[in-house]
């Protein structure tokens, strides 16, 4: 058969993780290769950008679409399973299951208003794949369909920065901000310029690092895996450690959220400079710097050069 759109793949994807059994995606995308009937000859086409098959791809995109609906779950990188909410789906007797389908769920629409994307899906197959227009959208330009359909993969990709992040320890997270922060420019960018502090009697410090080059002045780092908004209290609490070091700057960063009180009270702040960073912006971060992250493939878009053709 020929291969499946990624849409057409969401419900064999969950059907085939009923067992409840955790497999590899690449275990996943074997079985289902053959619950389908994928000849060696499909299974064998590659993306554009020769970067990984069309079939795998679109199966990872259907397994992407069913986690930010809260239905398939990924304990562990590269480790997937079905989640309990999705036996209720399966038990109610559903044979399909697409985009549509999906937006019944609160997590699926928050995911698809991070990522903006108003009329088109993502191509399953990179962007020389399938586009699923909705019916009352526009039709879009190509390059603004290029421009969506990245939209859409950096709102994965952090998603997915953020899943990674939370099951690692709490050393390596406050490592990883330093890190960032390094990659931003502090400190001249200098390893030795930055440091993890987090230990026991450390006050609620995470991390140090030398804004500028000579060490003149230091910023003072927290890094917490919240769960929920951090509250106002919580940063005042914070706020004590950061006046008892004598430090003047300082930068709150979170997997989750900030309550409005708890910004307003950081940007009410006088005497010391607070920035809160939060998930979202986090994993942008991340993405900026290249940080965790890898370039997989690159589209060049081409104009032609009217001076080129010109008889003047």
């Amino acid at each position: 058969m020929a291969i499946p759109d990624y849409e057409s793949l969401m419900f064999p994807v969950l059907r085939q993780l009923a067992d409840g059994r955790e497999r590899r995606v690449s275990e996943l995308v074997s079985e289902l290769a053959q619950v389908l009937h994928i000849s060696e000859v499909d299974l064998g086409v590659m993306l554009p950008s020769g970067g990984a098959t069309t079939f795998g791809s679109r199966v990872a995109w259907a397994k992407t679409y069913l986690k930010q609906a809260g239905l398939v779950e990924q304990p562990r990188r590269g480790i997937v399973r079905i989640a309990a909410r999705a036996r209720q789906v399966l038990d109610s007797g559903v044979e399909q299951i697409d985009n549509q389908f999906l937006e019944r769920y609160p997590e699926f629409l928050a995911f698809r208003k991070r990522s903006r994307v108003m009329s088109t899906e993502p191509s399953p197959g990179g962007l020389a794949g399938q586009q699923a227009l909705s019916v009352s959208a526009p039709v879009q330009a190509p390059h603004e369909r290029l421009d969506e359909a990245a939209k859409e993969l950096a709102a994965t990709l952090a998603d997915e920065i953020l899943a990674s992040i939370k099951t690692c320890s709490p050393a390596f997270f406050e490592d990883l901000v330093v890190q960032l922060l390094l990659r931003m420019g502090y400190g001249g960018s200098r390893r030795e310029a930055g440091r993890a502090v987090g230990r026991t009697g450390d006050g609620g410090i995470d991390g140090v690092i030398a804004e500028d080059r000579l060490g003149l002045d230091s910023i003072y780092v927290q890094a917490k895996r919240w769960q929920g908004a951090v509250g106002e209290p919580d940063i005042r609490n914070f706020l004590g450690a950061l006046v008892g070091r004598g430090a003047s700057k300082w930068v709150f960063i979170t997997t989750s959220s900030f309550s409005e009180p708890a910004r307003a009270f950081a940007a009410r702040s006088l005497q010391q400079k607070i920035v809160l960073i939060d998930g979202d912006r986090l994993a942008e971060l991340m993405i900026e710097h290249d940080l965790g992250v890898s370039t997989v493939a690159t589209y060049q878009v081409k104009r032609i050069d009217s001076d080129f053709f010109s008889d003047d």
